[in-house]
């Protein structure tokens, strides 16, 4: 069954949903980007240690190893780099864990309304995650409403057999 469409689009206005988890998803990408900066410096340090360079230094001649000049310029180039690419990191984490965040909010209202004896159905928007759960569940609401339709026009004997397909867990 295919999943059903909102009757109007709908857009969050909050793209911080589930600040516990995107703040989780975030710092872990961020982190990714971190390792990687520092793992990049400690390849072109380690790269380097064996070569030679020769530099002019307050007017003396200096012979140092390359990864010794390279070390500071490396570092100062890192920090800058790592500064703009968590800035992006950061944002499109941001948007990617909402298509996550903001379906899991939803479910976790829908099924608190279910409990609540509300059989209504999940919509959730076009791109989010969770669209497989989504129409699972409003396959199994379209189900419960059916039997429960069923269980309203029937006599008690079909009421019970119908109540006896269900499994309760006690």
């Amino acid at each position: 069954m295919s999943q059903r469409k909102s009757p109007l689009p709908y857009k969050r206005r909050n793209f911080y949903i589930d600040k516990k988890l995107q703040t989780k998803f975030i710092a872990q990408f961020w982190l990714i980007v971190a390792i990687g900066s520092m793992f990049t410096v400690a390849a072109v340090y380690w790269l380097a240690r064996n070569t030679t360079t020769i530099g002019i230094m307050d007017g003396r001649v200096a012979v140092h190893t390359t990864a010794e000049y390279l070390l500071p310029l490396m570092v100062q180039t890192v920090v800058i780099e790592l500064a703009i690419v968590s800035f992006f990191t950061i944002i499109m984490t941001l948007f990617i864990s909402h298509k996550i965040a903001g379906p899991l909010y939803r479910l976790k209202m829908t099924l608190k309304d279910l409990g609540n004896g509300n059989l209504k159905t999940m919509h959730l928007r076009e791109g989010d995650q969770l669209q497989e759960i989504a129409s699972c569940y409003n396959e199994a609401i379209e189900k419960l409403n059916d039997k429960i339709k069923r269980i309203k026009s029937s006599s008690t004997d079909e009421a019970k057999k119908i109540l006896d397909t269900f499994k309760l867990h006690e």
